[in-house]
């Protein structure tokens, strides 16, 4: 396997700058790729040892993008994750003012960052989506578009200015990260980790979802994301995107796993991993009958009933 991580790029992207804050990237070669999918392929393939892209922000939630390839095509499985908090600088060509600017182009999930300031400040600009912010900035070098939303530190590796930072619409909005390899071992549990897992229900009835959600509420598992996408089968048809608190190795989490495979007609695991924004001291102490400890004497009680031991 390749010494390597592919990224979404072009280089300049705020997933180079989140990427190269992993210490291990630093014994790497980091490969930019035109598109989250390309990255992904790239490891699919066999080209590069892992992936990392944006799969969540603050303001709109998942990344449609990301969730829908992890969903879709041969099972990858995430690894790490890295919050990044994301302020976006207006980048333009020298000598370009703020009334010059017709165009402007940033990657989808841009724009609900800075909507608002887009309404008060530049009301009639025709707005273009592009693979990603540093490819925007890649445009506006090229003279496609007038100004980019990107990072500040990208004005120079495209030979722009930033006519505007700090531009954000809400106060500490973050992007996650994730890094992506082809399935395997998970790490052994930190103690503050997350397991992400994909769902598809046997058929549509009243409740389905709430049977989903009980195999993780009986055991006192809080949920940090869950978003439905649509399967490609028809409208209604949807998959559930579901990020829980735990490892796949504390009893509680295990045992939801085990439910939801029974009642579910598919489940993809997409891996257990540290949590960016928890440290074990900082996590709540599990609900009474929810720790391993209880798990195991629980399991012991059974053997014994069926020893008769009790």
């Amino acid at each position: 396997m390749p010494a390597s991580y592919a990224y979404l790029g072009p280089e300049g992207t705020f997933t180079e700058v989140a990427l190269r804050t992993l210490p291990e990237a630093a014994t790497r070669e980091l490969i930019p790729y035109v598109s989250v999918q390309s990255a992904l392929d790239a490891v699919r393939a066999g080209e590069a040892e892992a992936a990392f892209v944006p799969i969540e922000n603050s303001v709109e939630g998942g990344i449609t993008t990301t969730l829908d390839e992890l969903v879709a095509g041969a099972p990858l499985m995430i690894y790490r994750e890295v919050l990044l908090s994301i302020t976006f600088a207006l980048l333009v060509r020298p000598g370009t003012q703020l009334s010059d600017i017709k165009t402007v182009s940033a990657h989808p999930a841009a724009q609900p960052q800075v909507r608002n300031w887009l309404k008060n400040n530049l009301p009639d600009v025709h707005w273009e989506s592009a693979a990603s912010n540093a490819d925007a900035a890649r445009l506006v070098q090229e003279g496609q578009y007038d100004a980019a939303f990107a990072g500040e530190f990208a004005a120079a590796r495209y030979g722009l200015r930033a006519l505007e930072t700090g531009i954000h619409d809400a106060e500490n909005a973050q992007t996650r990260f994730v890094l992506v390899g082809r399935p395997a071992r998970p790490a052994a549990p930190s103690g503050a980790d997350k397991t992400s897992v994909v769902l598809w229900q046997r058929d549509d009835h009243p409740g389905g979802l709430r049977d989903l959600l009980g195999e993780f509420a009986t055991r006192g598992i809080n949920l940090m994301l869950l978003q439905s996408r649509p399967t490609g089968a028809g409208i209604g048809n949807y998959c559930f995107c579901i990020d829980a608190e735990g490892h796949i190795t504390d009893r509680r989490v295990a045992e939801a796993l085990m439910g939801l495979k029974r009642i579910c007609r598919e489940v993809r695991f997409l891996g257990s991993y540290p949590r960016a924004d928890k440290e074990r001291e900082d996590l709540l102490a599990p609900l009474p009958g929810t720790s391993d400890e209880e798990f195991m004497a629980a399991s012991d009680w059974v053997a014994r009933c069926q020893d008769g031991r009790f």
